[in-house]
């Protein structure tokens, strides 16, 4: 079992750009991910198997640094919701794009956990994240410890401070534009979901198609049987053909596009919660310079130097969100203009591959005719 992480380590051994979750595997009711980290070193690999308890543990070790300078001002990478071997309706729908197509796109969607985790300049010096990645002991079962996320929930039931005006126009800016995207990204998420699901139903339907014409075919030598049943056995052909094309474009949808808009939308999510974590602090800290200037003589020294504390505080936590913003936004639009390359090139070749096999289907029938 995992001792108690609270040290911080300078350097991971591993490479962030080198981390795979190689595999999931079912084992009960129990998905176990296979993760292989390349070291520094070049000397080798490290090769450890991890449950999502596991995936918790590393980020409940990764919210509780609330010693860390700056902390509160961190867009954590957002961990997807658990999966479950036999999931419920409930929990396919909160999946989304994570929860179809087996398990690759949920092995993606953890594996990209993962790098952003290992590549983050504060986060990747948590002794957790090392261990993680390299011990071959599985961590052990944490008890709900106090984080910067249990502030949140507590003070969210307390306060609503969402609508708190800003001191600084830049935050306010990406408050407001944060607030109308993450609706915006969201739904576009599910939209293009139901794109996804549909084309899967289309394929199922064209498979009962192709079924049904060989049903209709009789044996026999008259030629007429003969003739209407090469024109079946021919159309069948043509709706497996259909059938592979929507099958692949829907594969396509979801490998590119798709991940990049469910990405996009839980990193909406993850700075949401960052802003409202600063707004917060911004309360703290008008609350302590009122407190300071109504405070009697006697107890006026200690009220400064608690309002010194909280404005120095939240400076740092304000100069850590600022460039938290800054890299994350470079980040999404290189993130969004990479997966609709992808798209557009996995689209583009499929449609190429669809064309050519319709061309054959054609010159066949042009035969037959």
């Amino acid at each position: 079992m995992m001792e108690e992480v609270k040290e911080v380590t300078p350097n991971l051994s591993v490479s962030c750009h080198n981390i795979n979750v190689t595999d999931v595997v079912k084992d009960g009711e129990t998905l176990t991910f296979v993760v292989v980290s390349k070291k520094l070193s070049g000397t080798g690999e490290y090769h450890v198997d991890r449950t999502y308890d596991d995936f918790e543990w590393l980020q409940q070790h990764l919210f509780a640094q609330e010693d860390e300078p700056g902390i509160q001002g961190v867009i954590f990478p957002p961990l997807p919701v658990k999966a479950h071997v036999n999931p419920s309706v409930k929990a396919i729908k909160q999946l989304g794009f994570l929860g179809i197509d087996q398990w690759e796109p949920y092995r993606v969607a953890m594996e990209t956990y993962l790098r952003q985790v290992a590549s983050h300049a504060i986060l990747s010096k948590n002794k957790a994240v090392e261990i993680f990645l390299t011990s071959s002991d599985p961590p052990g079962r944490q008890k709900a410890r106090k984080n910067i996320f249990n502030r949140l929930s507590q003070a969210m039931e307390e306060l609503r401070k969402e609508s708190h005006k800003d001191v600084d126009d830049f935050f306010q800016t990406e408050r407001d534009h944060n607030l109308t995207l993450t609706g915006y990204t969201k739904t576009a998420a599910e939209r293009f979901l139901d794109v996804v699901l549909t084309e899967q139903k289309i394929a199922v339907a064209f498979t009962h198609f192709s079924t049904a014409l060989h049903l209709c075919v009789e044996p026999g030598e008259d030629p007429d049987k003969e003739a209407f049943s090469k024109v079946c056995v021919k159309l069948s052909e043509v709706f497996d053909t259909m059938k592979t094309s929507i099958t692949s474009v829907a594969e396509n949808n979801l490998s590119t596009l798709g991940l990049g808009l469910d990405m996009d939308s839980r990193y909406q999510e993850a700075e949401k919660e960052m802003l409202f974590r600063r707004t917060c602090k911004l309360v703290e800290l008008e609350a302590a310079s009122r407190n300071a200037e109504r405070a009697k003589p006697g107890k006026k020294a200690a009220m400064e130097e608690l309002k010194k504390a909280a404005e120095k505080e939240f400076n740092l936590v304000s100069g850590v969100a600022k460039q938290e913003i800054t890299q994350i936004q470079a980040a999404r639009k290189e993130m969004l203009q990479q997966a609709m390359i992808r798209w557009c090139e996995k689209q583009l070749i499929t449609a190429k591959e669809t064309a050519d096999q319709y061309t054959q289907h054609l010159q066949v029938f042009g035969g037959m005719a």
